[in-house]
């Protein structure tokens, strides 16, 4: 029998969900595997020579391959923020990121209705094994969010080794209590993952598994702590870029073995071929460490580089392998697919339900998409706006020109971006709001 629940958010979410006896019936599993600093550039079925992601690669060719996936923030917190609630970040607060030293007491508005809780309404398994980021607090625990489990750490990054923050404080977590382990932490989270996995395998679950990896420190799987408990300076020696380069690019190639791990328990587990598995990153790359396929920008910066990222999903006999999608998709579609696809129907979400995409290979329908950290964009169709800026990214999408001879279509974005402006403005929730801070880069 259906049931109406109404959520009570910075927006309204009405959800129509089946009881949780019928939605335990043949419900798909999700996997959302989320890869930190990551561009557009560094896969190398994204054009790379230098990085080997032969699993990705692989994922890519037996699903379908985004050449146009945005994740909503240029930085870390926000994106998390619209992947959790569907929204715009700026609705639930999270304007920039959430700063393991001068944050602490942050996080995102508990006003907010996340995935994880919208799915457990269908009776979903949740789970969260990697970063946070969306508070310290124990009121912003992802156990207090929706997720049955959490394992990983609440801040910006760790130490792959000692699992310190750069704030000096220890953060591997077990659910709500901090709980000291030994490992990389790439290594811990494919290892969580898998069993997360094989205990859940007979029920349906979703499992976000939220790499820090390439994230900076750039320390590989045969390297060392480079933070040490106590020293609250949490400083990490020196690097030239290119050990920095020859460390991410180890990184990488380690988080697609993960990846790889991750599809071949799935495998072995008996239900591939009812599990939606979906990669992506959370923004654009670090300046001078990682690749931006030649787009204009890179992390914290709202042209391309700082937030079209990989984008990848692999369902075996729902999704079409050997796909190229160039339809505009954006992070926080995540949301109403995965609801939809558990038999729940939700409204008063920005973003929208991707199965014509992913199953039909129909068309979106036309839409704006926003983005704001420091300066602002919004595109519409092949035109984007970034403040006064007008590009045509069909023609240029390195955004090289601005298009000086369309004065109109100029006037009526910048129209639609103070309508946005206005919207999200009214509706964000004031006490959780962040603003920029000097130091997001290293966050």
């Amino acid at each position: 029998m259906l049931k109406k629940i109404e959520i009570s958010t910075a927006v309204t979410l009405m959800l129509t969900a089946f009881t949780a006896t019928a939605a335990a019936a043949g419900k798909p599993n999700f996997i959302v595997i989320v890869a930190d600093d990551l561009g557009y550039g560094d896969l190398s079925c994204y054009g790379s020579d230098s990085i080997r992601t032969p699993r990705l690669d692989r994922m890519a060719e037996e699903g379908v391959r985004f050449t146009d996936f945005h994740s909503n923030g240029t930085l870390c917190s926000p994106t998390r923020a619209a992947l959790m609630t569907g929204q715009y970040q700026q609705r639930s607060g999270v304007n920039g990121v959430i700063n393991a030293k001068s944050g602490r007491k942050q996080g995102m508005s508990l006003a907010s209705t996340t995935l994880p809780e919208v799915l457990k309404k269908a009776d979903y398994r949740t789970g969260l094994v990697g970063k946070w980021h969306l508070g310290y607090a124990l009121k912003f625990n992802p156990r207090n969010r929706g997720f049955d489990e959490f394992v990983g750490w609440t801040s910006g990054n760790v130490d792959y080794f000692s699992h310190i923050d750069q704030g000096g404080y220890e953060d591997w977590w077990r659910d709500r209590q901090k709980t000291p382990e030994e490992g990389y932490a790439t290594n811990l989270i494919t290892d969580h993952s898998v069993r997360f996995l094989q205990q859940n395998k007979d029920h349906p679950f979703f499992l976000m598994v939220a790499h820090g990896a390439p994230h900076y420190p750039y320390q590989t799987p045969d390297g060392k702590a480079f933070r040490r408990p106590g020293d609250k300076r949490a400083q990490v020696p020196g690097q030239s870029e290119a050990e920095k380069q020859r460390a991410y690019t180890q990184m990488v190639e380690h988080l697609d073995r993960s990846v790889g791990t991750l599809i071949d328990t799935v495998e072995q587990l008996g239900i591939d071929d009812n599990t939606l598995i979906v990669f992506l990153s959370d923004n654009g790359p670090i300046p001078n460490i990682g690749s931006t396929g030649g787009l204009r920008g890179a992390k914290k910066s709202v042209y391309e580089g700082g937030h079209r990222v990989p984008g990848v999903a692999r369902w075996p006999g729902k999704i079409a392998p050997h796909t190229v999608s160039d339809e505009l998709v954006v992070g926080m579609d995540l949301f109403p697919t995965l609801a939809r696809l558990a038999g729940i129907e939700v409204s008063g979400t920005d973003g929208v339900d991707l199965a014509p995409v992913l199953f039909e290979k129909r068309p979106l329908a036309s839409r704006t998409v926003y983005w704001k950290y420091s300066r602002q964009a919004l595109r519409k169709g092949e035109w984007k706006l970034v403040d006064d800026e007008l590009y045509n990214l069909a023609d240029d999408p390195a955004e090289t020109h601005e298009v000086a001879d369309q004065p109109e279509r100029k006037r009526e974005l910048q129209k639609i971006m103070s309508a946005y402006n206005a919207d999200i403005d009214k509706q964000v929730e004031v006490t959780a709001r962040l603003l920029p801070a000097a130091n997001d880069a290293a966050n």
